[in-house]
């Protein structure tokens, strides 16, 4: 997953507890080398390699149904054909920022609508790509709390991937578990902005914290537009949304970003628990 993951377990018991952390574990090793796009072995990668159709699983279906869905409700701004895009960027906290031959030549390979998927199989054009990166994490956090919760239906287990995470069920007596947000631009000595109390249902953010440029006093933000191939202008360094699910969390937190300045204006239309740092 690319980031500290932990499982929190309201129990004493340690047989128990080793088995939750056996299921999220094996759960979440289970999905990145499935859809992780470096591995060679993955269905992400046999896609992105193939000159023609191939053949996918109901699982990997799902997902591409979903990003479809994603891309019309976004109204094209999230695209999983727009991680080619790294091909030009590179968010290492630098000052190298690419000039726009590169981004365009990158851009040009970006295009779900240019993606033919029917009847279970996929095909790309030449030098295009998909990239689950902007929801596997959070699909994998919701599936391994729903393992948990059906092997311990009373047992509350909180699962966080990189801070992307969700609660399985209450905590003994109806309680809830403390968790806090990071103050944006406190990376270098991590701050609390505030905590909040998660009874079940997930929460996801997104922001610029660990994957950004600086040059010239602009900071740019991995959040990129597809439309452009450049980061999207007057987005907020930082959106953290609560909800039913990490992957529906994870999904209005990354719109959100999207949305630049209208960030807010977006989220409270959602009606959804939110947290916008600029």
């Amino acid at each position: 997953m690319a980031s500290p993951c932990e499982v929190l377990i309201d129990s004493d018991d340690r047989r128990n507890a080793r088995r939750v952390l056996a299921i999220v574990a094996t759960e979440a090793r289970r999905i990145e080398a499935k859809f992780s796009r470096y591995r060679n072995d993955s269905i992400v990668s046999r896609v992105n390699r193939c000159d023609g159709d191939v053949e996918v699983d109901d699982e990997t279906a799902r997902l591409l149904d979903y990003s479809g869905r994603l891309f019309e409700l976004s109204g094209g701004k999230f695209d999983v054909t727009s991680g080619v895009l790294r091909k030009a960027w590179r968010f290492d906290g630098s000052d190298r920022v690419p000039d726009r031959r590169a981004v365009e030549d990158a851009r040009r390979h970006v295009g779900w609508k240019r993606v033919r998927w029917r009847s279970g199989k996929v095909a790309l054009q030449p030098g295009m790509e998909i990239d689950f990166g902007g929801i596997a994490k959070e699909y994998a956090v919701d599936s391994s709390a729903l393992l948990v919760a059906s092997a311990f239906p009373a047992l509350s287990c909180l699962v966080n991937f990189g801070g992307d995470l969700a609660v399985s069920v209450p905590r003994k007596g109806g309680g809830s578990w403390r968790v806090g947000i990071e103050e944006a631009g406190s990376e270098s000595a991590p701050a609390t902005r505030g905590v909040l109390r998660l009874v079940r249902g997930g929460l996801a953010t997104s922001g610029d914290a660990r994957r950004f440029l600086l040059k010239d006093g602009v900071r740019y933000s991995h959040i990129l537009d597809p439309a452009t191939g450049w980061p999207v202008r007057d987005a907020p360094r930082s959106v953290t949304v609560a909800t039913g699910t990490c992957t529906d969390a994870g999904m209005l937190a990354t719109f959100a970003m999207l949305q630049g300045k209208r960030a807010e204006r977006f989220l409270s239309a959602q009606g959804v628990d939110h947290w916008v740092q600029r």
